[in-house]
């Protein structure tokens, strides 16, 4: 009995570390996983991109960059500017729980066994994170700033892994 319930408890918790698939899409909602944005003014917007629980940082931080790569070709730009960025996280990862606790003694005559379950290891697949970037965009040359980017170069780059 005992070990059949330490097997199912293993299994258990093997299946429900897997992350949640995280892809590049617009959100179904404004909390759902994908990507948003707000104009800000004619040239200047927010992407957000929301990851699924347990999605890499950097996924959901460059999901962020190509949307802003995708929006700039759509509004006709050649390049686009970071101006700030920050990543947020916005799920606890507090999931289900599940501890196992099997003990036992012998009192001379007697002797008993005791199984008890409660909380213990965390079993979700972990907390999920948004990435925001504040974009301008700009046509022409790219300027000689580290966080400017060429929307073709890098769409061509980070398409792929999509």
């Amino acid at each position: 009995m005992i070990r059949r319930i330490a097997v199912f408890a293993a299994a258990l918790s093997l299946a429900a570390c897997a992350s949640t698939p995280t892809y590049f899409q617009a959100a179904p909602t404004p909390t759902g996983v994908g990507y948003s944005e707000m104009r800000i003014e004619a040239n200047r917007y927010r992407v957000t991109f929301q990851g699924g629980p347990g999605a890499p940082p950097e996924q959901v931080s460059d999901y962020a960059l190509l949307r802003a790569a995708d929006l700039a070709l759509a509004e006709g730009y050649d390049w686009f500017e970071v101006t700030n960025r920050y990543m947020r996280q916005t799920g606890s990862g507090n999931g289900p729980r599940i501890g196992l606790g099997v003990g036992g003694g012998n009192y001379g005559r007697s002797s008993g066994v005791g199984l008890g379950l409660g909380t213990g290891f965390n079993l979700g697949p972990g907390p999920a994170v948004a990435a925001t970037v504040e974009v301008l965009m700009g046509k022409g040359a790219k300027p000689a700033s580290p966080e400017a980017y060429d929307a073709r170069d890098l769409r061509r780059a980070m398409g792929a892994r999509t």
